[in-house]
């Protein structure tokens, strides 16, 4: 059924200027609504991704089998010292955890990144427990398509169903603040980041949604912030509530130890979503931790077998014998003798910084990789097969539809229910918005009429 919907989407923006008209309006809304990220538009093609309510539940089901192993290795993690010594975590990280953030769950907001070839193929590559970005651009988007002049027509012959994820992020919010001071409020929420990053245009948009929520809210850069009267303050604007968007790493590295707003947290004045307990989850080795052979012991045989079939082989890279396969080899040698089937990425950073696409360097270029990874905190990560759907974009005034890959992103709050999914297109095998043909699209389910 997909295949015939896409066939049927593409062959009508073949006609009577569809194609033209629909980018026009998807333009003139991008420009209206701030859609970009930096000065790139979010979305730069004409067709959204389309799941079946079948793949959708199979996604769904497959993320809240997987999520309880997450939740005990991080249970396990917060308890043992030793034993959390296997996600890397820094000093100054390790400092930060001992700040409760007076509700349960690390990350009440969160994302995974997957790759999505079939029911009998879906491989998660990433847990992104931090500062998970796109469900405002998801539901911004998806709001703009259904007005599209080409969606008009396709609604004729099928039904699309929206997966809204601000929703989610909402009740996650509210949930934790909740628990945090032991009551319903509404609180005075700061959307926090600094002002100059990309993602700057998808404040706005949470900006507009809590204030349509009966909320306050106000976007703050980190460095306007000031902690007195035991109140964490924008001016004469006192904050409850830290929507945090700006990364952990980042306000430690451009603020310290002393910075207002880790002063705040210590004092338990005000609460921030999500804590620095996330950075646990967060780091890549969360997924060494669960693929690992020397932890499989804590895990039900539902969860390993879920493991095995959807996280990738993964390993933090040191000098160390494992598994690879079903036998023990040495790891780094074995990293450098299997290139075409390994990827390295840093174990704390994001929008695909420093990763390595083994297949995609020669020899000399991946044993330099290695080595450095061995002198700074790397996993390497097992090649998984990125499946591929045709996308149409309109290019100097003519349609095109070309083969892309695209990747699966259930978002996830409170770490047990999926709202909403991202889907990013790229021409290239690092998928971001940055890359070549790079784009965010709406994620559709479909039914025919």
């Amino acid at each position: 059924m997909i295949g015939d919907a896409i066939a049927r989407y593409h062959d009508l923006l073949q006609r009577d200027g569809l194609a033209a008209d629909s980018q026009e309006q998807l333009d003139r809304l991008t420009k209206l609504r701030g859609m970009y990220f930096g000065d790139r538009p979010v979305c730069t093609v004409l067709r959204p991704r389309f799941l079946s309510s079948d793949q959708f539940r199979f996604l769904v089901s497959r993320v809240q089998t997987l999520l309880p192993a997450f939740q005990k290795v991080y249970r396990r993690a917060m308890a043992d010292a030793a034993f959390r010594r296997q996600f890397g975590l820094l000093d100054w990280e390790e400092e930060l955890l001992r700040i409760d953030p007076g509700f349960d769950e690390p990350s009440p907001t969160a994302r995974f990144d997957s790759f999505f070839v079939s029911e009998q193929e879906l491989k998660f590559t990433e847990y992104n427990a931090e500062t998970p970005a796109g469900t405002g651009y998801q539901d911004a988007l998806t709001e703009m398509f259904f007005g599209l002049p080409v969606m008009q027509e396709f609604l004729r012959r099928y039904q699309v169903r929206p997966l809204p994820a601000k929703p989610g992020v909402l009740h996650a919010l509210l949930e934790s603040y909740r628990q945090f001071c032991g009551r319903r409020e509404r609180p005075r929420v700061a959307i926090l980041d600094w002002k100059e990053v990309p993602t700057y245009s998808e404040f706005r948009l949470y900006d507009e949604y809590l204030r349509a929520q009966g909320l306050e809210s106000k976007i703050i850069d980190v460095r306007e912030v000031e902690y007195s009267g035991g109140k964490l303050r924008h001016g004469d604007y006192v904050i409850d509530l830290i929507y945090k968007r700006v990364l952990v790493s980042e306000l430690y590295e451009r603020g310290g130890m002393d910075h207002p707003i880790i002063r705040a947290l210590r004092d338990r004045a005000v609460c921030m979503v999500n804590s620095f307990r996330c950075k646990i989850l967060y780091k890549k080795a969360s997924f060494a931790v669960l693929s690992d052979e020397v932890n499989a012991g804590l895990f039900t045989t539902a969860e390993l077998s879920a493991i095995r079939d959807h996280i990738p082989w993964t390993r933090r890279v040191e000098e160390r014998k494992t598994q690879f396969g079903g036998k023990m080899v040495d790891l780094v040698p074995h990293m450098l003798s299997n290139r075409d089937r390994l990827v390295l990425k840093p174990n704390d950073d994001y929008g695909g910084k420093g990763i390595v696409l083994g297949w995609t360097v020669d020899g000399s270029a991946w044993e330099a990789a290695v080595r450095k990874a061995l002198t700074e905190p790397h996993v390497v990560q097992e090649r998984v097969n990125l499946p591929t759907e045709p996308f149409p974009s309109m290019e100097g005034g003519r349609l095109h539809v070309i083969d892309r890959m695209l990747d699966t992103n259930p978002f996830v709050c409170f770490g047990s229910t999926v709202d909403g999914c991202l889907t990013r297109v790229s021409t290239e095998a690092l998928l971001n918005v940055t890359a070549g043909g790079g784009s965010t699209a709406p994620t559709f389910l479909l039914e025919e009429r």
